[in-house]
């Protein structure tokens, strides 16, 4: 189990016999947030109410989902959960109820032989309430979560965390890996992202002495037929004190971690999604401050999505 920095809670849930599952991430309180969209098939909800400059700055939840647009469903239990406890916006006094704001984003794993004969009752209203019900500040990486059906090039994929700490400030990752492309070096089990293994964390692996570049051979581009069957999703959390637009840089930095970690990345097929939430008050001014944390979110994600893969195994 990992545990979260503070001021973040995370629920998981599944369904074995739908392969697929659901993360909720609950900030302690309003968490002001941004988002970067890099793949080429995206699949969210919400995600303009928080372009720099509009009404809207902090979020109540995030929901991260596996089953395509299905998927997406998650958010409005989310948001019902929310509502329930006076947990939103205030649009106004009561009776007018409260607006919970609640981003989200999905991946596709709905071709990995699970039972997806939901008919007019997908799982992910019902897995998103569970996931409410159990968050806390410990969380499991691998099959769980939005991770439970994910593959990652022709391997198994899953949810993983990582956390980076620089000049005083963390930064948490928390990854749904479910690239199209492979995690490992062609024609080995050596994780594109070795260099920045932490505590032997990747089983110490390292590539061959001898190792030469080859064309992979165990990503999806082989038999996907059309975009958005596949992606990367996830957040950023850190403690630092954040505004919107430095959220933003934030979030594109942290996208390199994909990148890192998958080749190849960012691809037309994939639709790969980083949010970045800030709560709490550690410093950090200025540009080159926030370009070592976004550093530090890079590699955080990288770490993720190799853990996340790993774990799955």
């Amino acid at each position: 189990m990992i545990d979260l920095i503070p001021g973040y809670r995370v629920g998981l849930a599944h369904d074995a016999d739908v392969r697929t599952g659901v993360t909720v991430i609950l900030p302690d309180a309003p968490a002001r947030a941004a988002v970067d969209v890099r793949g080429g098939g995206p699949g969210t909800r919400e995600i303009s109410a928080l372009q720099d400059g509009g009404l809207i700055e902090h979020v109540h939840a995030i929901v991260l989902s596996g089953g395509s647009v299905y998927g997406l469903s998650a958010a409005d239990a989310v948001t019902r959960w929310l509502g329930a406890q006076q947990i939103g916006f205030a649009a106004g006094p009561p009776p007018i109820p409260v607006s919970p704001i609640v981003p989200s984003a999905i991946l596709f794993d709905n071709a990995n032989g699970g039972d997806k004969a939901w008919g007019m009752d997908p799982p992910f209203q019902s897995l998103a309430l569970q996931a409410c019900v159990v968050a806390n500040t410990k969380v499991g990486e691998g099959a769980v979560g939005a991770g439970y059906g994910a593959t990652a090039g022709l391997y198994s994929g899953g949810l993983g965390l990582a956390t980076e700490t620089v000049n005083g400030v963390s930064v948490q990752a928390i990854i749904a890996a479910n690239p199209v492309g492979s995690p490992f070096l062609p024609g080995t089990r050596c994780p594109h992202a070795w260099t920045y293994e932490r505590s032997g964390e990747f089983d110490g692996v390292r590539p061959p002495a001898d190792y030469t570049w080859s064309e992979p051979e165990d990503t999806k581009l082989a038999f996907l037929k059309s975009a958005g069957q596949s992606t990367v999703i996830g957040a950023i959390m850190t403690d630092a004190a954040l505004s919107q637009k430095q959220l933003k840089r934030l979030a594109i930095m942290a996208q390199d971690g994909i990148a890192m970690s998958v080749q190849p990345s960012h691809t037309p097929l994939d639709g790969d999604t980083l949010f970045a939430l800030s709560v709490g008050g550690a410093t950090c001014e200025g540009p080159v401050a926030l370009a070592d944390l976004g550093a530090a979110a890079a590699r955080a994600v990288a770490r993720a999505l190799t853990r996340g893969v790993l774990a799955a195994r």
